[in-house]
Order: structure tokens, then C-alpha cells, then sequence
């Protein structure tokens, strides 16, 4: 989960903060009050040319890494290496020809 935050914390950060923001300024309401953000943070997480290239090129270590937490629900630490096999193949993948900043889709 860390290493899906991490990812999303670099590319679709304005997403994040003004969801972030919402929350915070909402403490009883958010669930409904920041949904429309909520759903901006998961469409750039979705569609985001670089992470899309991530999960392409890294979803045998991605994969891998989700049958760690499931086998080891209680336990998800013991998954650390898998995160760090994950994160290590994101930093190498090639993003030669991939848009780094695409222009956001109107909602």
C-alpha cells in the first residue's frame, strides 16, 4: 500500500493534496464532501502515463507483492522486501517517450 502512495504522492500530487486538503477541512463529512476529489485522485492514478508504464513493466514485482499481504495479512511488514523489489524496478523503468506531465482530461 505504501509503494502505491509513494508512486501516487510523485505523479498526482496536486490530486492528492486538494483531496488531502478536503479531508482535513471536512473531519465529519469528507466521505461526501471530497468524493468528487477522491475520484480525481484514483482517475490520475489510472490513467497517469508514467504509472501506467509502471504497472506494465513492474506488475510481476506488483503482483508479487500483493500475494505477500494476502498470505501475511497479520503480519505486512514481512513484505518489506517485496515493496523494495517493487519500488526498485518502478526507479528503472525507461520513461524515455512516456509524458511525465500530460495535460489533465476536463472532468
Amino acid at each position: 500500500m505504501q509503494a502505491a502512495m509513494d508512486i501516487t504522492a510523485r505523479y498526482c500530487s496536486k490530486e492528492m493534496e486538494a483531496y488531502g486538503s478536503c479531508v482535513a477541512s471536512n473531519p465529519s463529512t469528507w466521505q461526501h464532501k471530497c468524493l468528487e476529489l477522491k475520484m480525481k485522485v484514483a482517475q490520475c492514478t489510472s490513467s497517469h502515463p508514467v504509472i501506467q508504464k509502471i504497472r506494465q513493466d513492474c506488475s510481476k514485482e506488483f503482483v508479487e507483492f500483493e500475494h505477500c499481504l494476502r498470505e501475511n495479512q497479520d503480519k505486512p511488514t514481512s513484505c518489506s522486501p517485496h515493496v523494495a523489489r517493487f519500488l526498485g524496478c518502478a526507479e528503472t523503468v525507461d520513461l524515455t517517450g512516456v509524458d511525465t506531465n500530460p495535460v489533465p482530461q476536463p472532468s
